[in-house]
């Protein structure tokens, strides 16, 4: 029979991505502040808009799967940024660096929590259920640089 920490170790790896897939990281790898705010016809985001989805929807999962006293943003307003590109280098890298420490934070969450549990101020959420949907999500909008990447020319 499979342990609880065997799962906690596939779940880790299919939060950090790359197992059957490029990773975000690799997605954002190499990528110029430039290109961050490119907008590709057609597409109603730049890949600056993306990773600030990303990075508001995991500080929401992670702070819901925490605490009681989380407010989530207005969806879908207040998940979406309006700004096409960063104002600097500074604001990119600290986008990127939050994403990784919230995702740091919640792998530590879910190490040290009953996976099952229902949260106790949700509507039947679990913790496996928040750790999918970071997953699941940031795998889908990865994918999404990846193609604006590709028709900016600016992929592998």
């Amino acid at each position: 029979m499979p342990t609880n920490n065997e799962l906690i170790d596939e779940l880790v790896k299919l939060l950090n991505g790359g197992s059957a897939h490029a990773s975000f990281d690799d997605a954002i790898e190499g990528l110029t502040l430039k290109q961050s705010g490119e907008k590709v016809n057609g597409l109603p985001y730049t890949i600056w808009q993306l990773v600030e989805h990303i990075r508001i929807a995991q500080w929401d999962m992670l702070e819901f799967s925490k605490s009681a006293d989380h407010t989530s943003p207005k969806w879908p307003d207040e998940y979406w940024v309006k700004e096409t590109a960063p104002k600097d280098r500074k604001t990119w890298d600290h986008s990127i660096n939050q994403i990784k420490i919230n995702l740091r934070e919640f792998v530590e969450l879910i190490k040290k929590s009953d996976l099952y549990q229902t949260i106790p101020h949700g509507n039947g959420q679990t913790l496996l259920g928040e750790t999918l949907q970071i997953a699941d999500h940031t795998a889908y909008h990865t994918a999404e640089i990846i193609v604006i990447r590709r028709l900016l020319n600016a992929w592998k």
